[in-house]
């Protein structure tokens, strides 16, 4: 089942073989034996390809929720025996992932030195999904999600500042009043700091431009481009701004802020190291 499952998510007899650590003719066995046991064929081969039957389809879905048990069933046993985690499926969104990965990966590797840690970084969506099926452990996020199945973990509050061209430096803060009819350049859809950016300015959608971009470097370097303005996160600027001419303005008062945590399933047998995960990086991270 493993084998079959691999093969499903590669697409490739070679690279799953590869992966599973297995010449590619004895892949190929494994999956026909597992056809011969169910009785009915799982994949429909061509020369170079293949494709899912319609029961392959169905039995790769249990597939998925089988080897979940399996997994949690190992995972279980470590925690009966008081055993550390060994490996560490960490997800991270892609407005924290350049600016505090580099410190996260530092600081576990000293703290846990035990820990194989890999890394997904993509949107909040995805990594709650990933989060729900097990392929993820835990994710450095935004918070709040609201989700009753997870549990969240803040560490620590961090403030918006505003990125204007530079010609603007010296000039007033804009008031709050005259946000709407500000040109917003914002973070394109999907994005979970496009809706934080949106919460407080509320661009008019009618007077806005439309220049929406998939990372804060864009919006940065059109905002030296005299495109309009925007909002990044305070961690973001020396990167951000190291190789750009813009005017960086902190707000007065009712300053724009997100909060930044990690989630775990509350369901997950390791839910006690996933929290000395946490400690550990928030000591590390306050700011």
């Amino acid at each position: 089942m493993r084998y079959f499952a691999t093969l499903c998510r590669l697409g490739h007899f070679g690279h799953a073989a590869d992966i599973s650590a297995i010449s590619q003719p004895a892949l190929s066995m494994q999956i026909k034996k597992l056809e011969e046991e169910l009785g009915t064929p799982l994949i429909e081969r061509s020369a170079k390809s293949f494709i899912l039957t319609r029961f392959g389809h169905e039995f790769l879905t249990q597939c998925h929720k089988i080897l979940g048990d399996v997994d949690t069933i190992e995972l279980m046993a470590r925690a009966a025996q008081h055993q550390e985690i060994a490996a560490l499926n960490l997800g991270i969104i892609p407005t924290i992932a350049p600016y505090l990965l580099p410190q996260v990966l530092t600081t576990l590797a000293h703290h846990h030195p035990e820990l194989d840690i890999k890394v997904r970084e993509s949107q909040t969506t995805n990594l709650v999904k990933d989060i729900h099926d097990g392929t993820l452990d835990i994710a450095v996020l935004a918070l709040p999600l609201g989700d009753q199945h997870l549990e969240e973990t803040l560490m620590f509050q961090e403030d918006f500042v505003l990125v204007r061209p530079v010609h603007a430096k010296n000039m007033p803060i804009p008031a709050p009043s005259s946000f709407a009819k500000l040109p917003w350049l914002l973070l394109e859809e999907g994005h979970c700091f496009r809706d934080q950016a949106l919460a407080f300015c509320q661009p008019d959608v009618n007077e806005r431009r439309r220049h929406d971009a998939s990372s804060l470097s864009t919006l940065v370097q059109m905002v030296q481009a005299d495109l309009g303005i925007t909002l990044i996160p305070e961690m973001a600027i020396d990167l951000e701004t190291r190789s750009t001419t813009v005017d960086i303005v902190r707000f007065d008062t009712d300053t724009p802020k997100r909060d930044i945590g990690v989630i775990w399933r509350k369901s997950s047998p390791l839910a006690h190291s996933f929290a000395k995960i946490t400690e550990t990086l928030s000591t590390a991270m306050q700011r």
